[in-house]
């Protein structure tokens, strides 16, 4: 990073930090990702600007997703995140991570038949107590694991769903292909949260950010056909929205 000619105006009603965090981030991005960024001892000296001032930019910038701090080494510039249409467009992860230029995969860790609780019928509109198929899924983008999916299906419209190949077909196209139905749209729900328990899976710590994001999927008469669960990493993924007037 080169900040040689760059300096701050302190003559303008702009905040420091601010001016700083655009400085900042305009050498990120022409910047490797895992290239180091200076001490922010090194930053006041050049700057001449305080130590708070200097971290209020950098810990912006982190929480946008552009700085990764490593304990003991320093503060990197991070990987970019995913940008992802799960959000306003109906398609399998595999298909979108292939039209992005990243090889997906899959890692069924479980398939089972099950009864459903009163929030999975609700969900799928049939009686609590119903048979359904949970399954569970690690998905990988490029080797990386990029979310953990819990999926429950109504047993009785998928018969023999418990034989099919999830790791190498996607749940939309054996729905739809296998069994003839056709998906017409779907309701998504997202949620900030913190990792627990998933976070071993998805390769983060503890208290690490994830997008939670719960999906119910309709037929095209108006039967739900899928319920999920959707664990995303907060670190490798952002979500796009399109609104229009």
């Amino acid at each position: 990073m080169n900040f040689a000619a760059r300096t701050l105006n302190k003559e303008i009603p702009i905040p420091l930090y601010y001016q700083l965090k655009e400085i900042l981030l305009e050498e990120i991005k022409k910047s490797e990702p895992g290239t180091s960024l200076p001490t922010e001892l090194e930053l006041c000296e050049h700057f001449d600007i305080s130590r708070p001032t200097v971290r209020q930019a950098i810990n912006e910038l982190v929480v946008e997703g552009y700085l990764t701090r490593m304990k003991g080494k320093g503060t990197f510039i991070a990987e970019p995140k995913i940008q992802q249409d799960f959000l306003i467009v109906l398609k399998s992860f595999g298909e979108e991570m292939q039209e992005k230029g990243l090889v997906p995969a899959t890692k069924v860790l479980g398939v089972e038949k099950t009864v459903c609780d009163e929030k999975i019928s609700a969900a799928l509109n049939i009686p609590p107590g119903s048979e359904v198929i949970k399954l569970t899924r690690l998905r990988f983008a490029d080797n990386v694991p990029i979310v953990l999916v819990v999926t429950f299906l109504p047993f009785d419209k998928l018969p023999d769903i418990l034989s099919k190949d999830f790791e190498n077909d996607s749940l939309y196209h054996i729905i739809e292909k296998e069994y003839g139905y056709k998906i017409e749209r779907a309701k998504r729900t997202l949620e900030a949260r913190i990792a627990t328990e998933e976070a071993k899976l998805l390769e983060i710590k503890k208290g690490d950010p994830i997008q939670f994001i719960q999906t119910i999927a309709y037929l095209d008469d108006g039967t739900p056909i899928e319920f999920s669960l959707a664990e995303y990493r907060g670190d490798k993924s952002e979500f796009t929205f399109e609104l229009k007037k």
